[in-house]
């Protein structure tokens, strides 16, 4: 922890919309074209990584995405900021798919926004703290199993791209160390996920957080903060993590709270935390250094 500042830049992720409805917040953004302006607004901010998914259920009984409107957004994205990082969802709870179905349009996006999804585990979303069961969940577990999780690690080394890896319980982080330690795996963007009113995983605290950096500190890999259904400046931990050496992500995706604001403004709020702290955003050269570069893998 750096008690006056920190002395390293920090890389901001947007996720512009996931499964949130406009029925939650009206600036949500579903269209190709919204989202690539949601998209370009926030990287002039300085976000560097950006994450969307289509208007399609994340649920599917095919276990398919198609990667057209993905291009579509991110081609535009791409004109006006060249070197962000871009990717996106995969379909869940399609059983007996293939994962080679449901994560093609992964590996057929890969060039155009040069990030992967890993997703190194299964897990329920969780109920709500009201006890309800979210609607995007659809009583489906997300399930990807151990050869699913080696299938797209080795593609995304294949593709010579960065992999986003998401980690929703602490099994997830044990397994994707794993597969780094022993040269599967590549540098990334370890995504910490922490449950705020969706009732998974670990809960947004310094404890958690400090469990899953014990595991992490080993390999020496970047690594990020999330909180799904909830507000990652707000309750403290996006300072937190960026005092121990972390990343943050935020966006619609992820929020839930009484304000309704829009990306740009969650990323304003990030932005001017770091300025407090006496940081700021790191730059899309310093972001694909720190995503390719470093790499302190034992073993």
């Amino acid at each position: 922890m750096v008690p006056d500042g920190v002395d390293r830049e920090v890389v901001v992720e947007v996720a512009v919309n996931g499964p949130t409805p406009r029925a939650v917040t009206p600036h949500v953004p579903r269209t190709p074209a919204e989202i690539a302006a949601d998209m370009i607004a926030c990287a002039d901010l300085g976000a560097t990584i950006l994450h969307n998914h289509n208007d399609e259920p994340m649920f599917t009984t095919d276990g398919v995405h198609a990667a057209g409107p993905y291009v579509e957004a991110w081609t535009a994205v791409r004109a006006a900021h060249p070197d962000v990082f871009l990717y996106p969802t995969m379909a869940a709870g399609a059983r007996g798919i293939p994962v080679e179905r449901r994560w093609a349009h992964v590996e057929t996006l890969a060039g155009l926004g040069g990030m992967t999804l890993v997703d190194p585990g299964s897990v329920n979303v969780g109920l709500t703290a009201a006890g309800r069961s979210p609607r995007s969940a659809a009583g489906s577990a997300y399930q990807n199993t151990i050869a699913d999780t080696e299938h797209m690690a080795a593609r995304t080394v294949a593709l010579g791209a960065v992999p986003s890896i998401s980690i929703f319980e602490p099994g997830f982080l044990r397994t994707a160390l794993t597969l780094h330690r022993h040269g599967r795996l590549p540098v990334g963007m370890v995504k910490l996920y922490f449950g705020g009113d969706l009732q998974f995983g670990l809960p947004p605290t310094p404890t958690a957080l400090a469990a899953y950096l014990e595991l992490l500190e080993p390999a020496g890999l970047p690594w990020s903060v999330a909180v799904l259904g909830g507000d990652v400046v707000g309750c403290g931990l996006a300072e937190h993590a960026v005092r121990r050496g972390g990343h943050v992500r935020v966006g619609l995706e992820d929020h839930a709270g009484e304000r309704t604001p829009r990306n740009v403004e969650l990323v304003a709020e990030l932005v001017e935390l770091l300025d407090r702290l006496g940081t700021r955003p790191a730059t899309p050269a310093e972001t694909r250094a720190l995503l390719t570069t470093n790499d302190r893998s034992v073993g």
